[in-house]
């Protein structure tokens, strides 16, 4: 669909191990929507981070088009697709991989001067985000000394310092317990809304799936 935020026909990946071909995505067709938040649902092993690394333009070796923001992936050189990526897309990862040298506040700012903003104004973006994620009094402190519910919510806060268009996750709370889990879900939902982001969930949780807008499920390296 031409105003898809994200859209790929016939996505394929296999990989070659001795004499033996695995077809990981034997052609995914997805679109997800301005503002729509997807759950891309499906066992371990069954594909949903090969998907996210190929949509988020993370690895080559694949077929099929990929249309980021109105762009088609697949006809960019690295440098097109770093690009895109910086501008485009967000992603939030099971473990947080923030960097430990930094405080919260730094985790968030480091992307956003990257990307050129100015420094007060990555340092009030920053504080925003945190602050909606219950972290306004945790911005000094290193990821060492946040919990595991705090660093993942310093970690969306990161995915989203930007405002791209579409933020890709893959099991963003599967290092959590349930409780923090469904902490961390809820505001992370309540957040890419208010936002006005898109985002596409890999989870093999039902549960966390049915609290999205909708319901992809990967199965054999297609979606049903």
């Amino acid at each position: 669909m031409s105003d898809a935020v994200l859209s790929t026909r016939g996505l394929k990946r296999s990989f070659t191990q001795g004499d033996v071909t695995i077809h990981v995505l034997r052609g995914v067709d997805l679109d997800v929507m301005p503002g729509e938040i997807v759950a891309l649902l499906g066992p371990s092993g069954s594909g949903k981070s090969t998907l996210l690394q190929a949509v988020g333009l993370l690895e080559g070796g694949f077929e099929g088009s990929i249309r980021i923001a109105g762009r088609e992936a697949s006809t960019l050189d690295d440098n097109g697709r770093t690009d895109l990526r910086r501008n485009a897309l967000g992603f939030v990862y099971q473990f947080h991989h923030l960097l430990p040298e930094f405080n919260a506040r730094e985790n968030v700012v480091l992307p956003q001067l990257i990307h050129g903003a100015e420094t007060d104004a990555a340092r009030g973006r920053a504080e925003q985000l945190l602050g909606a994620l219950g972290l306004g009094s945790r911005l000094d402190h290193r990821p060492s000394k946040l919990s595991g519910g705090e660093q993942q919510r310093v970690a969306v806060a990161r995915a989203l310092a930007n405002k791209p268009p579409l933020v890709l996750a893959d099991e963003p709370t599967g290092n959590l317990d349930e409780a923090t889990a469904d902490t961390v879900l809820a505001e992370f939902l309540s957040l890419v809304r208010g936002e006005g982001s898109a985002a596409l969930v890999a989870t093999h949780n039902e549960r966390l799936a049915a609290k999205m807008d909708r319901v992809v499920r990967l199965h054999e390296g297609q979606l049903q």
